[in-house]
């Protein structure tokens, strides 16, 4: 699933291209999405400026204006790509929409239809959704003082906190088990045995993990490519994930691999003790 820095990187890439268009065309698949694509959708679309392209954890915000927003999310595999209109349609292309002049596209691409594309109204809408979808705080932004007391406050395992999109939003299976590497924690260990020096240096890890990540364009593992349709190149970077029974880029002890939270983990025993 894209996490946070390959989001990222497709809204860097969207914005030059997507800022001050309008769509001049809206054709939506045949084949439903995670979210139904509401009826009229098409109609609202037409005709709007885009104002804005942001990211919130996971999501991408299109600002078409103060009263309507378009909101994808990208699933397992999902793709927002920029083309030339006239480039041939790919299989599991499910929204198509056309910027003014008619020269470009963006299109939404899921194979496996976990993704999503909303409309919404005002952006206190789209707030309130994420408010309901209980979305965390964003990890570049996050108050130390809010994130001890997260930890403390918790017997889960610490690979199971930052996947928890309430608690921090943005971060998955990839990059919890970077960051953990990174600050030097075992990702069984609970919140709540972490001391104040320890928060710190896993709240320092994460956020330098993902900008080292953002910086070279994500990861490209299977399915994803950013905005500009190139590939992320961080996958070349790994220290522990995917990495089982390789060495420990530190200590040259094997890498080992765990069940954690419903999914695979990867972690240094020796640089990150119990």
């Amino acid at each position: 699933m894209p996490e946070l820095p390959e989001v990222e990187t497709v809204v860097r890439d969207l914005r030059p291209h997507l800022i001050g268009k309008r769509f001049a065309g809206v054709q939506v698949g045949p084949l439903p999405l995670r979210r139904r694509w509401e009826a009229g959708g098409e109609q609202r679309l037409l005709g709007r400026r885009i104002q804005e392209v942001e990211r919130r954890g996971k999501w991408i915000l299109l600002t078409l204006g103060k009263d309507l927003h378009l909101v994808f999310h990208l699933g397992m595999t999902g793709q927002l790509t920029v083309v030339p209109s006239g480039e041939p349609l790919l299989p599991h292309t499910h929204l198509v929409l056309t910027l003014n002049r008619g020269h470009q596209q963006l299109r939404f691409r899921d194979i496996r239809r976990f993704g999503s594309a909303s409309v919404f109204g005002p952006r206190t809408e789209v707030e309130h959704f994420f408010q309901e979808a209980g979305l965390g705080p964003e990890p570049f932004h996050l108050d130390p003082k809010y994130w001890r007391r997260r930890l403390a406050g918790t017997h889960r395992n610490l690979k199971a906190i930052l996947l928890d999109q309430r608690v921090l939003a943005g971060v998955g299976n990839i990059y919890a088990d970077e960051a953990l590497f990174e600050a030097r924690l075992h990702p069984a260990r609970p919140g709540k045995d972490l001391n104040p020096e320890e928060a710190d240096r896993l709240r320092r890890a994460v956020s330098t993990v993902l900008r080292r990540a953002i910086h070279k364009r994500g990861s490209s593992i299977r399915n994803y490519v950013g905005g500009s349709g190139l590939k992320g190149s961080y996958q070349r970077e790994f220290r522990v994930y995917g990495r089982s029974g390789q060495p420990c880029p530190r200590c040259g002890r094997p890498i080992q691999r765990i069940r954690l939270a419903g999914r695979s983990t990867h972690f240094c025993p020796q640089c990150q003790p119990k």
